[in-house]
């Protein structure tokens, strides 16, 4: 991963089958308050192939997973994968749930 982020990352928000506590974490970090866009160039990129990050929150159920591995494979090397929360690391309180899989590691490969 030490050449993956030698640039500012284009990092795309996919937030799963979440209660929506990491995804308001992450929203609002891109505030002026915290002002995170400084290090992404300030920049939205309209296609995943032009983002270098893929930042996940929640966990991956059987309706996202194809849409999650989609988005995946559309970014070009080299690319890095955030899981953001214990919803997308394991699951979290939804692990049981009928329609879940676990964290996003069970989709694609999880750098961080």
């Amino acid at each position: 991963m030490d050449h993956k982020m030698s640039r500012s990352p284009w990092v795309i928000h996919y937030d799963g089958s979440s209660c929506n506590g990491c995804d308001i974490e992450v929203l609002a970090s891109l505030t002026p308050l915290f002002d995170a866009e400084r290090f992404w160039r300030g920049q939205h990129p309209a296609t995943p192939s032009m983002r270098t990050s893929f930042l996940v929150t929640g966990s991956v159920n059987a309706q996202n997973l194809p849409v999650v591995r989609q988005i995946y494979s559309q970014m070009l090397e080299p690319k890095c994968v955030v899981a953001c929360g214990i919803c997308a690391c394991s699951g979290g309180v939804f692990r049981d749930a009928y329609n879940v899989i676990g964290g996003v590691d069970r989709a694609i490969p999880v750098d961080v």
